[in-house]
């Protein structure tokens, strides 16, 4: 593969769900190691968006329509989803049983919210999570259950999860629904650990101050399609963001991070 291939390449996409079209003619290039952010407003597609890169859901079939994944447009889903990790804000199966964050980590190893009698977890699998966990700062939480934890540490097991499999990259989408303001604290230092690390992030989000200070490139969508794609210190401003919801803004920027009011 050749360096310059994209990790996401997507060409005049088009998604129906039910009887309209939700994204329209989406072209969305995407380089390893790049950090990205898509920021828009609830309703805007962007959920749509990453369910069409993971092939949860599929374009209109057209001859103009081109979705690959490192060049390749012929996946197995449960690899391609492996290769890029998803990170949502979905708590719901991983409080539904009494299960340790060790056992979530591994659980994911076999595409269950944790482990079952029949499931063989190798050395190779313990020292991974043992890895991941040690990585995310949450090893202390190994034994605990899952519902006796708050959200952000949830998320970061979320994150863990995802990280197991050695994603080329992490799709986020809304991260920090739900988080208190010492939790998204704590999800902006891990996502900021992440990119560093080499991994690429894209980041689906309608809240200013999840696009960390490594992320440089920013993508507005609205009304399901991709309006503005550049350099965050060009589009992010009042005015651009103002229109983007459709709002009066008023912006500040303090250690890297956007504020909006």
């Amino acid at each position: 593969m050749s360096k310059l291939t994209p990790l996401i390449e997507l060409r005049r996409v088009s998604v129906m769900r039910g009887p309209r079209i939700v994204l329209h003619d989406v072209e969305l290039v995407i380089s390893p190691g790049e950090h990205v952010a898509i920021l828009g407003p609830n309703g805007s597609g962007k959920s749509t968006l990453i369910k069409t890169i993971t092939r949860e859901l599929y374009p209109l079939s057209r001859p103009e329509t081109v979705m690959k994944v490192l060049g390749q447009e012929r996946w197995d889903v449960s690899g391609l989803r492996a290769m890029l990790g998803i990170v949502s804000n979905d708590l719901g199966p991983m409080g539904a049983r009494r299960i340790t964050g060790r056992d979530a980590i591994l659980g994911s190893f076999f595409s269950s919210v944790g482990l079952w009698p029949h499931q063989q977890v190798t050395e190779e699998m313990r020292a991974k999570g043992e890895a991941v966990m040690a990585l995310l700062e949450i090893e202390h939480l190994a034994t605990r259950h899952l519902h006796e934890m708050s959200s952000g540490e949830l998320r970061r097991f979320l994150i863990g999860r995802a990280l197991v499999h050695e994603p080329r990259a992490l799709l986020l989408d809304e991260p920090s629904n739900s988080l208190d303001i010492s939790a998204h604290k704590e999800l902006q230092e891990t996502m900021r650990k992440l990119a560093q690390s080499g991994i690429t992030l894209l980041l689906i989000t309608h809240h200013l101050p999840d696009v960390i200070p490594e992320i440089e490139r920013v993508i507005f969508m609205k009304d399901g399609r991709l309006v503005q794609d550049g350099p965050k210190r060009k589009l992010l401003t009042a005015r651009a963001l103002g229109g983007l919801f459709d709002c009066p803004v008023k912006l500040s920027r303090e250690g890297g991070y956007y504020h909006m009011k």
